[in-house]
C-alpha cells in the first residue's frame, strides 16, 4: 500500500487522549494530529521521536493530519513502526488477493466488514470455490519490549477477547476462522500473546486455539512512500 501523498516528517512533542498528538513539523509549525492507535502505545510515544504525518485534503475532517509512522531504537538501531490502526484491514486485504499469504489463498471472493456473531463485524470474510468460508479477524501490533519479539495486545481488550469466543463460535458451526496478526515493523522476528498486561485475552486466545481457530502473524516492510507485508513470523506458545 503507497501513501497517496508524500507523508511530512516532523518531532513528536506529546501523545494525549488517546487520539491526539502534538507534533512539530520540519517547517517549525505545531500541529496537532489525529492518532488512530487507541491502546497505550507503549514505546512509541517518547517526545522528540520521529514521525510522519499525512495530510488530509478532506474540508469536513477536524483534524487535516494523521499520524502515521515513527521511528523507534530498542538499541539495535532505528526502526520505523506504523501506528495508524486504520491500515492493517487493507494491508491484509492487498497480501490475500496478491497471494502473499499463502494460508489463505484459493478463496475467489472477499468482502471486508460482513456481519456475523454478536452484532460484531468480521474484517475479513473468504468465500467462494465450494468451500467453507473462512472469518478473518485482524489485528494491528505495534508493541515490542524485548528485541525481535512482537506482542499484542498493548493493554487490557475486552473487545479482542469478545472477537476470540466469536470465531470459536463460527468454528462450532462449521467454518474456517483466522486470527490474523500484523505486525507494522521490520524488527519483529516472532510473536507472543502479552499475557501479563492482558490475562483474560492469552485465555480466549488458548480456547480459541483449541477449538480450531488458526493463528497468523505477518510482518511488513516500511517506509515513508509505503507499507506492505511481505513475511510470516513464527507465534510462541
Amino acid at each position: 500500500m503507497r501513501f497517496t501523498s508524500p507523508l511530512q516528517r516532523g518531532k513528536l512533542l506529546l501523545r494525549y487522549k488517546r487520539f491526539l498528538a502534538d507534533i512539530e513539523l520540519e517547517s517549525g509549525e505545531t500541529v496537532t494530529a489525529h492518532c488512530a492507535q487507541p491502546g497505550t502505545m507503549m514505546g512509541l510515544t517518547e517526545p522528540g521521536n520521529r514521525v510522519w504525518v499525512s495530510l488530509s485534503d478532506n474540508p469536513k475532517r477536524k483534524l487535516k493530519y494523521s499520524w502515521e509512522l515513527v521511528e523507534v531504537d530498542l538499541g539495535k538501531g532505528p526502526v520505523i513502526v506504523g501506528v495508524n490502526t486504520g491500515l492493517p484491514n487493507k494491508l491484509a486485504a492487498d497480501a490475500i488477493q496478491g497471494g502473499v499469504i499463502e494460508e489463505l489463498a484459493g478463496y475467489p471472493e472477499l468482502r471486508r466488514e460482513v456481519r456475523y456473531g454478536g452484532n460484531s463485524r468480521v474484517d475479513i470474510l473468504l468465500e467462494g470455490n465450494g468451500v467453507k468460508p473462512c472469518y478473518v479477524e485482524i489485528k494491528n501490533v505495534g508493541l515490542m519490549r524485548e528485541h525481535g519479539r512482537a506482542e499484542f495486545p498493548d493493554a487490557v481488550t475486552a473487545r479482542g477477547a469478545k472477537h476470540l469466543r466469536e470465531l470459536s463460535a463460527m468454528v462450532r458451526e462449521g467454518n474456517r476462522a483466522m486470527l490474523l496478526y500484523v505486525v507494522q515493523r521490520e524488527d519483529a522476528e516472532r510473536f507472543a500473546v502479552a499475557r501479563d498486561i492482558d490475562p483474560e485475552y492469552g485465555q480466549a486466545f488458548d480456547e480459541a486455539r483449541a477449538v480450531g481457530v488458526e493463528a497468523l502473524c505477518y510482518a511488513c516492510a516500511l517506509s515513508d512512500q509505503e507499507i506492505v507485508v511481505h513475511r510470516r513470523i513464527p507465534i510462541e506458545d
